[in-house]
């Protein structure tokens, strides 16, 4: 299958892409959408988890626990930042209200999150069969579906019209997929093998979701894995050509990132052809993150590649004092910081990147210009 993707962008141009968000944000602000859509629903891992995992127990780790949410909500609310998260800032922008995770039950006509903490694109057993260990969650991105196949004839009497003027957010999901591997030491090549699995388990969740009547979905690529401070701290070398000289990020994670969101395009846009009808919208984490590293001071952040929430270590993260443990130690203002806690990211990150989203240039069209009747019947392609 032709690649979709030009190769990665120059240095210029992605400081360029960098200053141009960097000024929207300052000047356009968050505008909203009222009535754009009337329902958004969500599934995805810890990145758009709003509070699902918490509610099973262990799986939800630090989240239920201060300082998380300290910054928006003023307590712990199973987000797993210091406040709101990119599905947040999506809701507020289109102005509905914040999406609800579905074990808190309820009423789910204006939407629900299914997204669990440690959520895989995979089902456990891909994992087994290759001698590793993914007993942390049962919340494959499949069974999050089946649960939404479950609620959905509860929601509306024509659950194909309810869908229709819905939004659906896929992902980020496939983090897990890699991160467990990475972090227990298996190879980076036999890991990359499992990158066309997981953008398979994507597609059949999108086949599926536009089977039930699904008409326009968000679907998010991977975060550049190599300026993760987790990653940069377990993966840490003295060969200085391993690391981007301009951004001090990992390349070679950085390059995996990058083989994951184009294999994803590929699929979309396969997926576009066999349902023209259908919205289906790339949500490019990767060049929204990216643009931060580049030139951190324009959207406010003076210590790009070190967490907020966690230790001493060199990038202010150690797998022995976690955010939330009471040895760790917390910054004075998240803010000024990308990473929250060495894997997920700050209120302040979260918000630029949905505004990317909501605004442009990270999602063609834009959410605020994609409304049910009144886009246009384009091809989007980054």
């Amino acid at each position: 299958m032709a690649s979709v993707v030009a190769p990665p962008p120059s240095l210029a141009l992605a400081v360029a892409v960098a200053v141009a968000v960097a000024l929207l944000l300052l000047l356009g602000g968050l505008s909203t959408a009222s009535g754009c859509f009337s329902a958004i629903f969500s599934f995805g891992d810890s990145i758009t988890d709003t509070g699902n995992a918490v509610r099973l127990g262990r799986v939800g780790g630090p989240s239920g626990i201060p300082p998380y949410g300290r910054t928006f909500f003023g307590r712990p609310t199973g987000r797993f930042s210091d406040g709101r998260v990119i599905l947040d800032f999506i809701a507020q922008g289109l102005g509905l209200p914040l999406v609800r995770p579905y074990l808190e039950g309820g009423d789910f006509r204006r939407g629900v999150n299914f997204a669990v903490a440690g959520a895989t694109a995979l089902d456990l057993d891909f994992f087994s069969a290759k001698g590793i260990d993914a007993s942390w969650t049962h919340k494959s991105l499949r069974v999050q579906i089946e649960e939404f196949k479950q609620l959905l004839p509860s929601l509306s009497s024509d659950p194909k019209e309810f869908l229709n003027t819905s939004l659906i957010l896929l992902g980020e999901i496939g983090g897990n997929d890699y991160n467990h591997p990475f972090f227990h030491g298996n190879k980076a090549d036999d890991i990359r093998t499992f990158i066309p699995s997981v953008i398979d388990a994507i597609s059949t969740s999108i086949s599926d979701l536009v089977e039930l009547g699904a008409n326009t979905l968000l679907v998010p690529g991977n975060f550049p894995l190599g300026c993760v401070p987790a990653y940069l701290d377990v993966f840490e070398s003295d060969d200085a050509e391993k690391y981007d000289s301009e951004t001090g990020c990992i390349r070679w994670l950085n390059e995996f990132s990058e083989y994951h969101n184009r294999l994803l395009l590929e699929e979309l846009e396969r997926l576009r052809k066999l349902h023209p009808h259908v919205t289906i919208i790339y949500a490019d984490y990767y060049g929204a993150t990216i643009s931060f590293f580049h030139a951190p001071k324009l959207f406010g952040f003076k210590a790009p590649l070190h967490a907020c929430c966690g230790s001493n270590g060199r990038y202010n993260v150690s797998r022995a004092v976690q955010c939330g443990h009471k040895d760790a130690k917390v910054c004075s203002d998240p803010s000024a910081f990308i990473s929250w806690d060495g894997i997920h990211l700050t209120e302040s990150a979260y918000g630029a990147i949905a505004r990317s989203l909501l605004q442009g240039p990270h999602a063609k069209p834009p959410l605020l210009r994609a409304c049910p009747g009144t886009r246009q019947n384009e091809v989007y392609d980054f």
